[in-house]
């Protein structure tokens, strides 16, 4: 019964982080309702231990933290760090397509996503949108969410395309065109998307200068299976994770140190952006933290090499139709707990000592745990763990649910795995 609980939660926050920006939306909802105060990254920070702080950076990362009662004294750093984006498509500047009636919307690939799954979607469309101002160099910025479906993706009939389910490459520029809507005189078509726009925003067209807007899949998420066992929802890349941040820092009895969530942008494109895991963002907001309390440079230092990081984002496990992709030996699979991941090539971050740090954790509250490693010759990408941990060298360790279709339209996950995942991060921040 806990386990379809958490899954209805989580399921709630899905419906709600429907771009990056509304991903941090609802965190920074549940961070302020528990008592955490927003501070400033452009300003001095006056902290106080005991205290309860949480920074957003360019709206789309989230960084959160508790300062305990003996910091100054220990200096300690727990950290735990995930990612807001998802693969997704974007819609292009000057967008408006129109072709024998059809609306139709340019957009660009986000991330690895499978893009046959996108097709016949119900979609809808997400982001921030950016105004004129009397200000030049401060423009208004709102946050937009049609939150209904607005868009879809049409196939091509298997009668016009009789190969189709032998496999068929789709051209991003030509097939993952989004249907807006149908036009009778052409004069109608200029700009029908800004005008849509600004009648869904309740603005003027001029007022719009540009925008950064997410094409999401607009469906639910639900349990599936005989016993309900499943989660099928779209997103589960990777706001499993986040739910499990923020909800382990804010029920967490916390530490004499200091205990941090790192929500990062653009892991799903490399992370190498002033918001993501390659910036140094993680290590100003740490160093702006000592300072505060006086403390210098090398104090950070000391703490980064004390510190302890865990890197919590999906992981691959054992398909049930295709088993032979996945490593012979450390074979995961849904509802059995989640998954330490490792790579020789530290693809994933960890050594041995950041692995028996979780699992003595893990067997101390009863977290069920299960090991992923790679398929000799074969790779399933990395995560934000050994990027960030390049820029703040402290012991990071990857661990994340494990999922099937990953980077799909719509994943599926084991329904007790959450409730593992929000355990661990709790007992992980007390």
């Amino acid at each position: 019964m806990r386990g379809k609980l958490v899954a209805g939660n989580l399921i709630e926050k899905i419906g709600q982080a429907t771009s990056p920006f509304h991903t941090v939306q609802m965190a920074t909802e549940e961070l302020k309702a528990a008592g955490f105060e927003e501070l400033s990254l452009k300003k001095h920070w006056d902290l106080q231990e005991d205290g309860m702080y949480y920074v957003k950076v360019y709206d789309t990362t989230l960084i959160a933290f508790r300062i305990g009662s003996e910091f100054c004294e220990t200096g300690k750093l727990r950290a735990a760090s995930a990612h807001t984006d998802f693969p997704c498509l974007r819609i292009k500047p000057n967008c408006e397509m129109v072709e024998n009636g059809y609306g139709k919307l340019n957009v660009e690939s986000y991330g690895g996503l499978i893009l046959s799954t996108w097709m016949d979607r119900p979609l809808s469309i997400a982001g921030k949108v950016t105004l004129r101002s009397d200000d030049i160099f401060f423009p208004k910025t709102t946050l937009v969410d049609f939150e209904r479906p607005v868009l879809t993706v049409p196939n091509l009939a298997i009668h016009l395309q009789r190969g189709m389910n032998d496999g068929i490459a789709l051209d991003k520029q030509k097939d993952m065109l989004p249907l807006a809507q149908m036009f009778e005189e052409e004069q109608e078509s200029k700009d029908f998307f800004t005008k849509y726009l600004a009648k869904e925003m309740n603005v003027d067209e001029d007022e719009i200068l540009d925008y950064e807007l997410t094409i999401y899949n607009r469906e639910e998420g639900s349990l599936v299976g005989f016993y309900e066992e499943f989660i099928s929802a779209p997103r589960l890349d990777n706001i499993t994770s986040v739910v499990a941040c923020v909800k382990g820092l804010i029920e967490g009895d916390g530490s004499e140190g200091l205990d941090m969530i790192v929500l990062f942008d653009h892991e799903e494109i490399g992370s190498k952006t002033k918001q993501g895991a390659g910036s140094q963002i993680f290590e100003m907001i740490i160093e702006k933290v000592f300072a505060s309390f006086g403390m210098g440079r090398m104090d950070v230092i000391n703490a980064l090499a004390g510190g302890y990081m865990l890197s919590v984002d999906v992981a691959h496990c054992v398909h049930p139709n295709v088993p032979d992709k996945n490593d012979p030996t450390n074979k995961a699979v849904l509802n059995q707990g989640i998954i330490i991941k490792s790579s020789a090539e530290q693809s994933y971050a960890s050594d041995s000592e950041a692995v028996g740090i979780l699992m003595q954790l893990c067997e101390a509250y009863d977290v069920p745990y299960q090991k992923f490693v790679n398929r000799s010759g074969g790779s399933s990408g990395g995560t934000l763990g050994a990027i960030c941990s390049t820029f703040a060298p402290m012991r990071t360790l990857d661990v994340g649910v494990p999922l099937l279709a990953m980077h799909s339209a719509r994943e599926t996950m084991g329904v007790q795995d959450q409730k593992f995942l929000e355990k661990l991060l709790t007992v992980y921040f007390s």
